[in-house]
């Protein structure tokens, strides 16, 4: 079982990558994921908090009320907190609503494909990044939040801001305060939307949010909090899948093969993918109270990073755990996590996984990496490509 000290991460934290022991981690109920205002404190250096010098009124102001929205992210709450608004949300991903989706994330798949295609230059080479793995689940999300029309394309650097932020293990003064205009724009947004509350599907996940407010199950600054989450998250997951997974079937040539001859083997494909792959490479915890793990003491209030990452890489859990296998029938990874805060999104990630990858299949059968090499987002905690070039 791998548990060490981590310098690398927030000044310290144990580092934890065994399967088991990652498995265990995130169902453990004294490891708390409430740490948003403490990540917040760290890549300011603790600006704006008791006892440090005081920003201006307008930046303090503005720092403040990242803090709050932030820190009400339902992927930043524990216990009764996050039940209650994990119990908001659940409805708006059930299967039958997902499955409503599908005709319309089908369709934006076609078009993008489309406008590929039809791009005279596009099979000498083109980014399937910007071209197609970034619009396909920004437009999916914001189609089943209830605003098709209504994310503008300033969105994508919105999320890439949040995920530069979040994905850092030490954050730094110029990426908290671009994830804190980012989240101030998303807010601007929905804040604009939810005045038009009348014109949004009534199934819409913004819809339910409105009417969980009105109802008081939640807050005003809960309901921003969560419309930022659900079209973030929403975003950044399925946009990397899409990604690392086509490079890695592009990667082992005789597996794309077998894929196209037999379509059949796209599930286990996926699972593949988010196994060899995985979009998160871990999440961060802090310990409620001590406990031991391996032998190791680890105090209240420390730092935990269970690394999701090297656990589905874990030889004792995994045979031949390196090798890229679309046929591998060995149990669940851990890409989407498990326990209270397993992700909210998985099915509607799978959706349209799914069905890009079948529509790609369909229509681009052809596909080759380019001579080009792909080039990677320097993220720790995510795994995400910047361009991935290909020629078909």
């Amino acid at each position: 079982m791998s548990v060490q000290w981590s310098a690398a991460h927030c000044g310290g934290a144990w580092l934890i990558s065994d399967y088991e022991a990652v498995a265990a981690g995130l169902r453990d109920p004294r490891l708390s994921v409430r740490r948003g205002a403490r990540w917040i404190n760290s890549g300011l250096g603790g600006l704006g908090a008791p006892g440090r010098l005081d920003p201006a009124p307008a930046e303090l102001q503005a720092l403040r009320r990242f803090k709050r929205l932030f820190s009400r992210s339902v992927l930043l709450l524990d216990g009764r907190a996050h039940r209650r608004l994990r119990g908001v949300l659940n409805p708006g991903f059930k299967p039958t609503d997902l499955e409503a989706q599908r005709p319309a994330i089908t369709r934006i798949a076609g078009q993008l494909i489309d406008a590929i295609v039809a791009d005279p230059l596009a099979p000498q080479g083109f980014d399937f990044v910007s071209r197609f793995a970034r619009p396909l689940p920004a437009l999916a999300i914001a189609g089943l939040m209830g605003l098709p029309d209504r994310v503008p394309a300033a969105f994508i650097d919105w999320a890439a801001d949040l995920a530069a932020f979040i994905g850092s293990p030490t954050p730094d003064a110029g990426q908290t305060l671009a994830a804190q205009a980012a989240m101030a724009a998303l807010c601007d947004l929905f804040t604009e939307v939810v005045k038009d509350a009348d014109t949004l599907p009534p199934d819409s996940l913004v819809a339910r949010l409105l009417q969980a407010q009105r109802e008081q199950r939640i807050n005003r600054n809960e309901m921003l909090a969560q419309c930022c989450t659900l079209l973030f998250a929403g975003y950044e997951t399925t946009r990397n899948l899409l990604g690392n997974g086509l490079l890695a079937l592009l990667q082992h040539p005789a597996q794309w093969t077998a894929l196209k001859a037999d379509p059949t083997l796209l599930r286990t494909a996926l699972r593949e993918m988010l196994r060899y792959d995985s979009p998160v490479q871990y999440t961060g915890r802090r310990v409620l109270t001590d406990l031991q793990v391996a032998g190791r003491t680890l105090r209240q209030g420390e730092l935990v990073i269970l690394h999701i990452g090297q656990a589905n890489h874990d030889g004792r859990r995994f045979t031949g755990p390196q090798h890229f296998d679309i046929r591998r029938d060995e149990g669940m990874h851990l890409s989407f996590g498990q326990g209270p805060h397993v992700c909210l999104g998985a099915a509607l990630t799978l959706l349209e996984a799914e069905i890009a990858f079948t529509a790609l299949m369909q229509r681009l059968p052809t596909l080759a990496l380019s001579a080009t090499p792909p080039r990677r987002r320097q993220h720790a905690a995510y795994s995400a490509l910047d361009r991935l070039p290909l020629v078909f």
